[in-house]
């Protein structure tokens, strides 16, 4: 499927992305993620915002070719971006830190395939966030990944001197 296809499609409460030509329908997001999604924006707004590195976003759609479009369940992205894709319907690009939460709608080739398509077009990191385990993993464009643990601060190279306890991000 082309993305012209895939933009006719008509919005039914669903969250729909195109991964390489493949038109993906995947369930609203249920409370728990959400309020993952809030708490998380909530720890980098600040820092993003105060040293003007661009915008925080929940579900922000990105068109990555002509055959994928993809809504990372959180994505920071920059200023310089923001601006080059003003003028455009969708973000231009990989943003620069792409934030996926791992769930059963969501199989782990896709997201692999998700992190390929990412890096691609010009992400910095990926997270994949394992919520049963109260984990992150932060993906690097090199192939080079960390697992940070529930007890632990999540950091981020993208973010130099940022940080926040894992622990608050997840429900209690």
């Amino acid at each position: 499927m082309t993305f012209e296809q895939f933009e006719q499609y008509h919005d039914d409460g669903m969250k729909h992305v195109l991964l390489k030509g493949e038109h993906i329908v995947v369930p609203p997001p249920k409370f728990r993620r959400t309020r993952f999604q809030q708490r998380n924006q909530d720890a980098l707004r600040p820092y993003v915002r105060d040293r003007g590195i661009g915008e925080v976003h929940i579900e922000a759609g990105f068109k990555l070719s002509p055959n994928s479009w993809l809504q990372p369940d959180l994505s920071v992205v920059r200023t310089a971006q923001l601006d080059v894709s003003r003028t455009a319907d969708y973000l231009l690009g990989g943003p620069a830190i792409a934030i996926e939460v791992a769930s059963e709608s969501n199989t782990a080739a896709q997201l692999d395939a998700k992190m390929d398509l990412y890096f691609a077009h010009g992400s910095e990191e990926v997270w994949v966030v394992y919520p049963e385990r109260r984990t992150i993993r932060v993906h690097r464009p090199d192939g080079t990944s960390r697992t940070v643990e529930a007890n632990a601060e999540v950091r981020s190279d993208v973010l130099p001197g940022w940080s926040v306890a894992v622990d608050s991000l997840f429900e209690g």
